[in-house]
């Protein structure tokens, strides 16, 4: 009985130390994040959803297919390679530890016959004297010998960057740390977005799976601008940003602006500019309307209201826009999207334009509608975001850059001499970069060759 639970033990220990464990996890890994590249994240597109079967949704919703990377099944995946990482580390470490700290100090006949980095020199120089200089010569060239006595042979062996060979092992330690710091972002994190009208305030935001969150503070818009090229296109748009605590402005985060690419953090919340556009909460709009030959009369309705005149003519407000370059290029202004319907006709949509009067009296119908402007306020789009573990992740790049170079840029240099009664022969060999190091060490054997012993 102990003897089957060890082969089991042995045999879950040997599947989690395999290779082609890693290389599946990688490919599943990289597959899966494709489906969170294609797929829409929460929270999903209004288009999106009426355009797919329910069917559909449901059976994505319940993969986690909308928030794949908050999903079980991708946080196992993590955890299984985390483990794997964990597990070859274990088990091939202590070779490594081995061969760092017991170097092999004595070369075998058959082990020099391997070499292909090796020079002879003879001297006249007593052995003992002839060993001086030479563990002289390589401390002071390369790194400092041990000598160990052998068969009548001394054996002098120095290397270098031989802790370069845990390289590897940093990289390894670097992804786990990576994976940790995400695994912390995604459980005590979280994403969001809000919109706050200009002079308003709000102390939650939305989450992307549509959860309020509280702040445990106020944010309130003081002011929002956007500045426009010559062709009406967005140049830059800026929220000014007032964080409240207890009902009272912070110091430090008063007036605070907020641009692309340039967010507010506030006790590790970070807000970025994303979007714009205009309040319609409470918001009205003003109109005139002049029959032909008649008096204008002004009226006011709110978004999406309407107004019926005396001679049956009904109006209806669609929308309105600060900038009437997004219904007509070329022109510029306040305007909004109205239907009319006249008394014994069909109804008309058309735009009626603040800084453009004429346009509107062009159209030659029984009453001339103008849009006077709105007393709507801007607001602004956040997106936020809450992230303790970035700094963690931060550290594991940071180390992951450290092993990389380790691992590729860094090698471990060897150099035995042998001495016997008037010769020496010196062997060398390098972990990476053989060609490099077969240069350092011609040069080294021409020095040799030339020292006086």
């Amino acid at each position: 009985m102990a003897t089957n639970e060890r082969t089991f033990v042995q045999s879950v220990w040997d599947f989690f130390c395999s290779l082609k464990l890693t290389l599946f996890l990688l490919i599943s890994l990289a597959l899966t994040s494709i489906i969170g590249t294609i797929l829409p994240q929460l929270p999903l597109p209004p288009e999106y959803i009426a355009e797919t079967s329910k069917t559909q949704l449901e059976l994505f919703t319940k993969l986690g297919f909308y928030d794949m990377y908050h999903s079980w099944w991708f946080m196992g995946l993590l955890c299984i390679f985390s483990t794997n990482l964990i597990s070859c580390s274990i088990k091939r470490l202590p070779h490594v530890f081995k061969f760092i700290s017991e170097p092999t100090l004595v070369l075998g006949e058959s082990t020099r016959k391997s070499f292909s980095q090796k020079k002879e020199i003879t001297f006249s120089a007593p052995l003992e004297k002839a060993k001086e200089h030479l563990a002289e010569f390589l401390g002071k060239e390369f790194s400092t010998p041990v000598i160990t006595e052998h068969n009548g042979e001394l054996h002098l062996f120095s290397q270098k960057s031989a802790w370069c060979r845990l390289g590897v092992y940093v990289v390894h330690s670097s992804i786990l740390v990576i994976f940790v710091g995400a695994i912390i972002g995604l459980l005590l994190g979280f994403k969001g977005y809000v919109n706050i009208p200009e002079g308003q305030s709000v102390s939650k935001i939305t989450s992307r799976a549509g959860n309020e969150i509280e702040l445990g503070y106020s944010l309130r818009l003081e002011q929002f601008t956007v500045e426009k090229y010559k062709t009406g296109a967005p140049k830059e748009f800026k929220s000014i940003l007032t964080v409240l605590e207890n009902g009272k402005p912070v110091p430090d985060y008063t007036n605070a602006r907020v641009i692309v690419n340039d967010p507010l953090t506030y006790k590790g919340i970070t807000f970025y500019q994303s979007s714009y556009g205009q309040a319609t909460e409470g918001s009205e709009h003003f109109f005139s309307a002049t029959p032909r030959g008649g008096t204008t009369e002004k009226f006011t309705i709110t978004e999406g209201g309407g107004a019926t005149f005396k001679d049956g003519t009904t109006f209806k407000l669609l929308e309105s826009s600060q900038d009437v370059s997004q219904f007509m290029p070329g022109f510029s202004g306040p305007a909004a999207r109205v239907e009319v319907t006249f008394k014994g006709k069909s109804p008309q949509t058309f735009v009626v334009l603040k800084n453009y009067p004429e346009l509107n009296a062009q159209r030659g119908d029984d009453i001339t509608f103008g849009y006077d402007g709105t007393n709507a306020r801007m607001y602004t789009g956040l997106q936020v975001a809450k992230d303790p573990g970035v700094e963690i992740v931060w550290l594991g790049c940071t180390l992951m850059v450290v092993g990389l170079y380790i691992a590729f840029f860094m090698s471990h240099k060897r150099i035995w001499v042998v001495l016997t009664k008037g010769q020496a022969r010196m062997y060398g060999n390098a972990s990476k970069n053989q060609a490099a190091f077969g240069i350092q060490f011609d040069e080294l054997a021409e020095k040799l060759t030339n020292l006086k012993i």
